[in-house]
């Protein structure tokens, strides 16, 4: 086990600790960002103007009459930008735009004394547009092969070979869907500058580094002049990872030409109309199988609708292509992928990033070529699984890969598979109109970021003369949990008491060039940078305690607060004292502490090597029972076992999983986006741009019976006291719900006959599945070479 790995014999680490905000969530207390300008009453508010068309070009802006309006201090348009009029990384995204590429796209935002100044002000702008001709769906981009970016292949193998000698060879088409983040709080800004010009900017975001960078470039300044705080955020899930800085721009470009606080707050409908979303995916694909229902090889395109911009589409592209085999093991692969560019919001980063949309792919082709193949679902998945010594197509080993069946043993028993499938068999035989599903699927998900410069921290740690520990550490808190693991590896690797460490704001300003908070990476990351910097500072101490204990340094111990040394019975000094002691001493009492992932190497160009420092699995079996006369359908019960390695906070850890799992179902089953694509005035508008009609999940979609376990004697060496990330990898457990589904909705007709379910499952989606089945044929058994074909899956 390597040091970064071990654990002391005593600590927090591994504790049942509750969220260290979570008396101040459920109290109000706890302060976002809105909170905070509602602090400062004098502070301006903006509101943006909002253009209604698609596509269009903006051949006037008169901004006259906005002025006008009482209570309008400052129209701000491109003119007002002294720096780059660019808000994106990938210099793509004009802040004030002279062509409009989305429905709802700001043109220029007002400044007001308050926020109903500021919107009648925006009202009062007059724009004058050229409409364009406008590409909306990833239809329409495939065929006027509308595409940005790079267009990167996975390869292993010859697939083209192997497809024309497998036994048997099916394709198809399926439609992968966005989502909406939804996050409770939406973006919000509050930025002021000082008498010396420095910018101060309190912003929602999950990657102050780059929220100060893009802001730094607006405004024409140094990073060093622009600083970013992020107190916590009321949720993120990726979609304030990109998102931020343009809000953060405005307000702080606000700010310098008033000299005044300024707020940016997005409403419910401006954040649904205005920010990316979850990447939509077209794939379509050519699937292999031998004699005995494996996979010998795949061939598939993977179509990202980037929406207007890059964004993030790149590498959430990249990833997607990593994980299109999930937890299968596939001898020859060939999947290309490219980015559509369509007059929607730039579609961004979204719990999973891409892998979701590429394990979709898998499982789709799994859920439907089993009854064709005359295996059932689960033990087509089961037989296809990761063995050790396998290798990803990408060229990855899949360490501890035996971890897949083992889950998947477990969660069968734990489920008590076995005996509920022969019960749900008997209740379908028994009920006409209402029927019963129960799928198992797995999740195999790499843990680090794709490009590897990311994949680094830092941490400052304060010492006080009275003990107390102060932490700082490049990591935003959303809601995950972070914070309070980074408390609790603080307080471990010191050897003091929870209670005396506390955590500071992410600032730019103390820990710099931090990567964002995503990737699942927090822990990892943040963990061993603090980790680093409180072994910097014992080591310190324990050099002043040796002196007083009489024992090498090495023999000095901490725990609980008090320092004692073997072979020193009955001599202890508490942790206070020690430091006291070594402040007279002139010792240093503070560190930086830095990680970097190690292990890791990635050509972006041949699409090779081994982008990630583990990966995190798990299984689920859910079980559903469908109404045939509607499609709506109720989720009974799930069983979970995930490998969290050796959990460094469970509580936290089994929540992220039950949320994540949740998270997943919603994108499968409800959440359905929906834009105009009519040739009206309104296309291009978001018809779901609210709570009303946008389906999002809630106490009534929670399974009945919801049982999530952590995988045991599970210690992943190389990571911080063991651990393993938690946040995305729980998202795609979800695929048991739509495959159960789709096992429901086959009961309706004859065995071995195929479910053709789009995504998202929702209840009118069922009803249609439900119904194809009931007026559909068995397939006839076929064990020679054939071609079939397989109906587009959405």
């Amino acid at each position: 086990m390597s040091e970064l790995s071990s654990r002391p014999p005593s600590g927090t680490i591994g504790a049942a600790q509750p969220h260290e905000s979570a008396a101040g969530h459920v109290t109000g207390h706890a302060r976002y960002t809105e909170d905070l300008a509602a602090l400062s009453p004098n502070a301006l508010h903006a509101w943006p103007c909002q253009a209604p068309h698609a596509h269009a070009r903006v051949t006037r802006l008169d901004v006259t009459a906005a002025r006008e309006v009482r209570g309008v201090v400052l129209v701000l348009t491109a003119e007002d930008v002294p720096g780059v009029n660019d808000s994106g990384t990938s210099h793509d995204e004009p802040l004030f735009p002279d062509e409009v590429m989305f429905h709802g796209q700001a043109v220029c935002w007002v400044v007001g004394e308050t926020l109903e100044s500021a919107r009648r002000g925006a009202a009062a702008v007059q724009v004058e547009y050229e409409p364009l001709p406008a590409v909306l769906t990833l239809r329409e981009a495939i065929d006027a092969s509308s595409f940005q970016g790079a267009s990167p292949t996975v390869q292993r193998g010859d697939a083209a070979s192997a497809l024309s000698g497998a036994a048997r060879t099916f394709s198809g088409e399926v439609d992968i869907p966005g989502q909406e983040h939804f996050y409770l709080e939406t973006h919000a800004s509050l930025a002021r500058v000082d008498e010396a010009g420095q910018v101060f900017i309190q912003s929602s975001t999950q990657h102050p580094t780059e929220t100060q960078e893009i802001v730094a470039h607006v405004l024409g300044l140094r990073s060093h002049e622009v600083t970013v705080q992020c107190l916590r955020m009321g949720g993120g899930f990726g979609g304030k990872e990109m998102q931020p800085h343009g809000y953060a721009a405005v307000a702080a470009l606000a700010a310098a030409r008033t000299g005044r606080e300024v707020s940016v707050r997005l409403n419910r409908t401006q954040d649904m109309t205005m920010t990316g979303k979850r990447h939509p995916f077209h794939a379509s694909y050519s699937v292999g199988f031998d004699q005995d229902g494996h996979l010998v090889a795949l061939d598939a395109t993977l179509t990202a609708d980037g929406g207007w911009s890059l964004d993030l589409s790149q590498p959430v592209l990249a990833r997607a292509l990593c994980h299109v085999e999930n937890s299968y093991w596939i001898p020859h692969v060939l999947v290309h992928g490219r980015i559509a560019l369509t007059h929607k919001t730039s579609q961004t980063a979204f719990r999973g990033f891409g892998g979701p949309q590429g394990m979709h792919v898998i499982e789709e082709i799994l859920g439907r070529c089993a009854p064709q193949l005359g295996i059932p679902a689960d033990e087509l998945r089961r037989r296809n699984l990761y063995q050790p010594g396998q290798t990803t197509p990408y060229g990855q080993d899949v360490r501890h890969a035996e971890r897949l069946e083992r889950i998947w043993d477990e969660v069968s028993e734990d489920a008590d598979l076995a005996t509920r499938r022969a019960a749900i068999g008997d209740f379908n035989a028994r009920h006409q109109h209402v029927k019963r599903g129960i799928a198992t699927t797995p999740v195999k998900f790499g843990i680090s970021f794709n490009l590897t410069a990311f994949n680094q921290a830092g941490a400052l740690v304060l010492v006080y003369k009275d003990g107390s520990v102060l932490i700082n550490h490049g990591g935003t808190e959303m809601g995950q949990g972070l914070h309070t693991k980074m408390i609790q590896v603080a307080a471990t690797a010191l050897g003091v008491p929870q209670s005396i460490v506390r955590l500071a704001p992410t600032r730019t300003d103390k820990v710099p060039n931090t990567s964002a908070t995503a990737a699942s990476s927090g822990s990892d990351l943040n963990g061993g940078a603090v980790k680093n910097a409180c072994e910097q500072i014992r080591a310190r101490l324990a050099a002043v305690a040796a002196g007083q204990l009489g024992v090498p340094p090495g023999d000095v111990r901490f725990a609980d607060g008090v320092i004692t040394g073997l072979g020193a019975p009955g001599k202890e000094i508490a942790f206070a004292d020690l430091v006291r002691s070594a402040y007279l001493q002139r010792v240093q009492l503070s560190a930086a502490g830095f990680y970097r992932t190690e292990g890791l190497h990635w050509d972006a160009t041949t699409m090779a090597g081994s982008p990630f420092k583990y990966f995190a699995y798990g299984a689920a079996v859910a079980e559903v029972e469908v109404d045939g006369f509607t499609g709506a359908y109720r989720t009974r019960r799930v069983d979970i076992v995930h490998d969290v390695g050796d959990s460094l906070s469970p509580l936290v850890d089994l929540g992220q999983i039950e949320g994540g799992f949740v998270q997943g179902a919603g994108w499968l089953t409800l959440e359905d986006l929906r834009w105009d694509t009519s040739d009206g005035d309104n296309r291009g508008r978001l018809a779901t741009q609210s709570a009303s009609t946008y389906k999002l999940p809630s106490l009534s979609e929670m399974p009945e019976d919801f049982r999530v376990r952590l995988l045991e004697h599970a210690a992943e060496d190389g990571a911080v006291y063991g651990s393993k990330a938690v946040g995305e990898p729980p998202l795609m457990l979800a695929f048991s719900v739509r495959e159960a589904l789709r096992q429901a909705a086959a009961a309706f007709g004859p065995d071995g006959c195929v479910v053709d379910l789009a995504s998202p499952a929702t209840p009118e989606a069922v009803y249609w599945a439900l119904d194809g089945a009931r007026t559909s044929a068995s397939p006839a058994p076929s064990t020679s070479p054939a071609q079939v074909p397989a109906a587009t899956g959405g």
